[in-house]
């Protein structure tokens, strides 16, 4: 299952780069994922009810992956293991990390140099179908 970080799904919502094209194509596939956190990233961020409508079709679209308790044990076992090698990557990020790590997803984003710092996760590239 493919999952969906905060920044590739904005590029879908702004219509721009590499992140909007793979959006557009997986979201005709079942196996489109997103996070909780992710979706609590974008419903924060809007700003009118247009963007509102926009961000509400699209998570509609998506399944959106929860918090649960194996995604925190996972998430604090990414935050532990990356803050060992003195590079934190943000709450926000762990949080993500966990939940790919916990449903077995393979991460879409445009931020590698963060989520390349996690052990056992799986990045998907952008130009990938």
């Amino acid at each position: 299952m493919i999952v969906a970080d905060t920044d590739v799904l904005i590029d879908f919502l702004r219509g721009r780069g590499d992140g909007a094209a793979r959006v557009a194509v997986e979201l005709g596939t079942r196996s489109f994922a997103t996070t909780a956190v992710t979706a609590f990233e974008l419903r924060s961020g809007v700003r009118s009810e247009r963007q509102r409508k926009a961000v509400d079709a699209l998570l509609d679209a998506m399944t959106i992956l929860a918090l649960g308790p194996e995604e925190a044990s996972a998430a604090a076992a990414v935050r532990v293991q990356v803050e060992a090698q003195g590079q934190p990557i943000g709450m926000a990020d762990y949080l993500i990390a966990g939940v790919c790590l916990a449903n077995d997803g393979l991460l879409l984003t445009r931020n590698r140099r963060h989520f390349e710092r996690v052990q056992g996760l799986r990045l998907a590239r952008l130009g990938e179908g």
